[in-house]
């Protein structure tokens, strides 16, 4: 085979990669957050239906792995560019979103998100140690990794008991109110 086949899979991979990570960015955190049965159903029929135009006819070992190894070499890329330039974290990555400010629901955040404001409430208040009424928050953000950090009015909680971020997002992470 030729130079030119093997240069067409890292192309094909490579322009597969940006559109799906560019759709994940503009579909919001809720993607990340909760996966739901639908969200499941679309990653799983996308993998398939990029599969071939990854690949393309190349349906061997090689062109498989290749293409695997250009999906690793695209993450790694895309990893070191967020943690080295802030400017490039916030295009693919995106900034935390308010969502709660003063105890009353930011609509705008939550149409945005497409949240209602009894999600917002059940997330925060699974997430908090004791019930507090939105009323009694005075700021919740949902954060770029999907959690919802949370300052009461009295500033007793600084962030929800939510998921730790990655290791790789752990570097920089900063909680609302520091």
């Amino acid at each position: 085979m030729q130079w030119s086949h093997w240069f067409a899979i890292v192309g094909r991979t490579t322009a597969v990669y940006v559109v799906i990570l560019a759709a994940l960015r503009l579909g919001g955190r809720r993607e990340i957050a909760q996966l739901e049965p639908f969200d499941l159903v679309i990653v799983l029929l996308v993998a398939n239906a990029v599969q071939n135009a990854m690949v393309g006819a190349d349906v061997t070992l090689g062109g498989g792995i290749l293409s695997a190894l250009t999906l690793f070499g695209l993450n790694w890329l895309v990893s070191y560019l967020t943690f080295r330039y802030p400017e490039v974290r916030r295009a693919v990555e995106g900034i935390g979103r308010v969502v709660i400010s003063n105890g009353k629901f930011v609509d705008k955040a939550l149409r945005t998100e497409h949240l209602t404001p009894e999600d917002i409430t059940r997330i925060v208040q699974g997430r908090l140690d004791i019930h507090t009424p939105i009323e009694e928050i005075e700021k919740a953000v949902l954060e770029v990794d999907g959690t919802v950090s949370v300052v009461r009015m009295d500033h007793t909680i600084l962030r929800s008991n939510a998921k730790l971020p990655s290791r790789r997002t752990r570097r920089r992470y900063r909680p609302v109110g520091n």
